[in-house]
């Protein structure tokens, strides 16, 4: 766990596949190995802030994780870079540093370490403290102990046969958690409504994620099985939404290799996958490679939302629907009900506004050759076009919400210009 942050370079034939959005190697590769680069350096940051040193409960937290590493570094790497260990590093780096405001929730740590001990399989004796009657340990579920008080724990004291013991729940197929057990499987309660995730399901809440889950894979794997594979790759949990939540998913960069989603059926579900699988890809390109310099101001016109988008937020949104345009098209193409339809409307926004991206005078040269390739992948759909005039259709359709907006923005119209 001595790894420093690599310094990444990113080849052009790379940075022109992550833009198409179409899966490969490579960039599977890149999005995994930054983010493994960058959770290590948290976690470092993490321990070198925290008060006590080489001595204390953090000290002793860390010795057990160093203990389970020697036997099993796998285990250790699966609970260190398992999504919500990142949301808790960066919240606890944020507190440690903080003059005021509540103390930094460094038992976690140890309910962390404790988690990679049980999965490594090696003895030891730990004394955590349960906080409401509960305690989870990350990638594993929770234990709920039969008295208030410190909790000891060794190698025996997680049996999922236990009535205490509340296993995370596995998707089907068992790559990917259904996560509504861990304290920091999102940002706290400060987060708006559309991000608010779901308190602990029901067991007919887990067959309904199921029976979706199951649904929404099968439909990927039969129009996209490539991104159906990236999909699986690099979600390691999903997170229930809460209900009533307006977004249907979302990503969070502390939280990579996580979505946020709504319950919905499989075709919509399939959908949300595809596009927030997108986001964390440019999340982890962005994070070794500067694509602009634009500051956050919001003044960019964006077909698929009401409010203006920083020129960021605009990148992020024409990338994430270029693949679901692509999606949908190789969907229509298997005779998907209303797929041409999806198409042709979502590859006519993403078209509206790649002018403006490509043209944009604070683009990086590799902002400038990110965007020309996702004008390349637009293009390409030329080839195989939907049937009739839906796209013509589609076209006049963007360009009267655009004519709307500006309508309703008139001292943004100059940004809404293609």
């Amino acid at each position: 766990m001595t790894d420093a942050l690599t310094a990444f370079t990113v080849s052009s034939p790379t940075l022109r596949a992550l833009a198409s959005t179409e899966p490969s190697t490579e960039g599977t590769r890149l999005v995994r190995d930054v983010r493994r680069s960058k959770r290590l350096l948290l976690l470092r940051a993490v321990l070198d802030a925290a008060p006590g040193g080489d001595s204390g409960e953090t000290a002793d937290h860390w010795a057990l994780l160093e203990n389970a590493e020697r036997r099993d570094p796998g285990a250790v790497r699966d609970v260190l870079h398992y999504p919500a260990t990142g949301v808790w590093a960066e919240e606890t780096l944020r507190r440690l540093h903080a003059p005021c405001g509540p103390p930094a929730d460094l038992g976690h740590l140890g309910a962390l370490a404790v988690a990679a001990a049980l999965r490594a399989g090696i003895p030891f004796s730990h004394t955590l403290r349960p906080l409401h009657g509960r305690l989870v340990l990350p990638t594993l579920g929770l234990l709920r102990p039969d008295r208030p008080g410190p909790l000891a724990l060794c190698e025996r004291s997680w049996d999922p046969d236990d009535p205490a013991t509340v296993p995370l729940h596995a998707l089907p197929g068992g790559r990917t958690a259904l996560d509504d057990l861990d304290p920091y499987r999102a940002p706290g309660p400060a987060q708006p409504a559309p991000i608010r995730p779901a308190r602990r399901l029901t067991p007919k809440g887990h067959k309904r994620w199921d029976t979706q889950w199951s649904g929404a894979l099968t439909l990927l794997q039969r129009y996209d099985t490539i991104r159906a594979e990236e999909t699986v790759q690099l979600l390691r949990s999903v997170v229930p939404l809460a209900g009533g939540s307006r977004s249907s998913g979302a990503t969070l960069p502390a939280a990579a290799g996580s979505v946020l989603a709504r319950a919905q059926a499989p075709p919509a579900l399939a959908a949300t996958l595809v596009h927030e699988v997108q986001h964390g890809k440019l999340t982890a390109l962005t994070d070794v490679l500067t694509l602009h310099t634009a500051d956050h101001t919001p003044r960019h016109w964006a077909p698929w939302r009401s409010d203006p988008r920083p020129l960021d937020g605009l990148l992020h949104g024409a990338y994430a629907h270029l693949a679901l345009a692509g999606y949908w098209q190789r969907a229509a193409l298997y005779g998907a009900r209303g797929a041409w339809a999806q198409h042709a409307r979502i590859r006519a926004q993403v078209a509206a506004v790649l002018p403006t991206l490509r043209a944009h005078e604070l683009l990086t040269t590799a902002g400038r050759e990110f965007t020309d390739a996702m004008g390349a992948a637009e293009r390409a759909m030329d080839d195989l076009p939907p049937p009739g005039d839906q796209h013509t259709a589609a076209r006049r359709a963007v360009d009267r919400e655009r004519r709307a907006w500006c309508e309703a923005h008139p001292e943004l119209a100059s940004f809404a210009q293609g």
